[in-house]
C-alpha cells in the first residue's frame, strides 16, 4: 500500500512541474487581446496599390477631359497674345525708325538753311512735307515759309503760313503760331487790316499768344498812323503782369516813342 501511494505522489509532482501557473495563463490571455486577430499584411498591401492605380487613372482622365474642353481655347489665346505682342513691337520699331529718319532729314534741312543754301533747303523741306512722319511735315511747311521770307518772297511766305493756319488737320496751337508768323510779316508788307484779320482773335485776355498778337497789331496800327490804337495795344501789354519781359520792354519803348511824337515813317 505504501508503495502504491508513493507512485501516485510522484505522478502528481510530475504534472505540477509541467502545468502553467495562473499568472502565466493571465499574461498570455492579456497579450492575445492586445494583439487582436492575426493580420493578413500581404493582402492589404495589394489593395492599397490597386486603389492608388485607380486614383491615378481617374486624375489622368479628368486632366484629359479638361484639356479636351479648354485646351484649344487656351492655345488660341496664347497665340493671339504672342501675335499681338509681336505686332506691337514691330509697330513701335517702325514708328521709331520713321520718326528718327524724319528728324534727321529736318535737321539736315535746317543746316542747309542756316548755311544760306535756300534752294537746297527748300527742296529738302518739300521732300519732308511729302514723306515725313508725325509733326515733321507741318514743321517743314512752316520752315519753308520762313526760308521764303529770308529770300525776300514775303507773299510766298505769307501764303505758306496761311495754308498751315487754314488746315483743320493741324493742331490749333500750331495753326495759331502760323497766323502770328504771317501777321508779323504783314506788318511791313501789308495793311493793319491784313494783320488784324489774322491775330485779332488771339489778342483776347485768356489767350497765351495775346502779348505777341497785340504787339503785331500795335506795330501795324502805328505804321498806318493809328496812334491811339497803337498806344492802347502797347499799354495793354505793359499793364499785363503775365507779359514776357522782352515783349513788355519793347511795348514800353514803343509807347514812349509814340507819346514823344515819333511816326513810323
Amino acid at each position: 500500500m505504501r508503495h502504491l501511494a508513493a507512485r501516485r505522489n510522484r505522478a502528481r509532482g510530475a504534472k505540477s512541474a509541467f502545468a502553467p501557473s495562473k499568472n502565466a495563463i493571465f499574461r498570455y490571455k492579456a497579450g492575445a487581446r492586445r494583439l487582436g486577430p492575426p493580420r493578413h499584411r500581404s493582402g492589404n498591401m495589394a489593395d492599397d496599390s490597386f486603389i492608388r492605380e485607380v486614383n491615378e487613372e481617374m486624375r489622368q482622365a479628368q486632366a484629359r477631359a479638361l484639356w479636351d474642353r479648354f485646351g484649344p481655347a487656351f492655345l488660341a489665346l496664347a497665340l493671339a497674345a504672342l501675335l499681338a505682342t509681336a505686332a506691337w513691337v514691330g509697330w513701335d520699331y517702325w514708328v521709331e525708325t520713321k520718326a528718327n529718319a524724319s528728324g534727321d532729314a529736318f535737321s539736315q534741312a535746317l543746316t542747309l538753311a542756316n548755311e544760306g543754301k535756300d534752294d537746297e533747303a527748300l527742296a529738302a523741306l518739300k521732300s519732308l512735307e511729302e514723306s515725313g512722319y508725325g509733326a515733321y511735315p507741318v514743321l517743314a511747311r512752316m520752315r519753308s515759309a520762313t526760308v521764303l521770307a529770308s529770300k525776300g518772297d514775303f507773299a510766298g511766305a505769307v501764303a505758306g503760313f496761311d495754308a498751315v493756319a487754314a488746315d483743320s488737320a493741324i493742331p490749333e496751337s500750331l495753326r495759331d503760331v502760323a497766323r502770328l508768323r504771317a501777321a508779323y510779316l504783314l506788318v511791313d508788307s501789308g495793311s493793319y487790316e491784313d494783320v488784324a484779320s489774322r491775330v485779332e482773335a488771339l489778342s483776347s485776355d485768356d489767350n497765351a499768344l495775346r502779348h505777341s498778337a497785340r504787339e503785331a497789331m500795335g506795330l501795324a496800327a502805328w505804321k498806318a498812323g493809328r496812334t491811339e490804337d497803337a498806344l492802347r495795344l502797347f499799354d495793354q501789354i505793359t499793364a499785363d503782369t503775365g507779359a514776357p519781359r522782352n515783349t513788355a520792354d519793347r511795348a514800353r519803348v514803343m509807347g514812349e516813342l509814340i507819346r514823344g511824337g515819333a511816326d513810323a515813317s
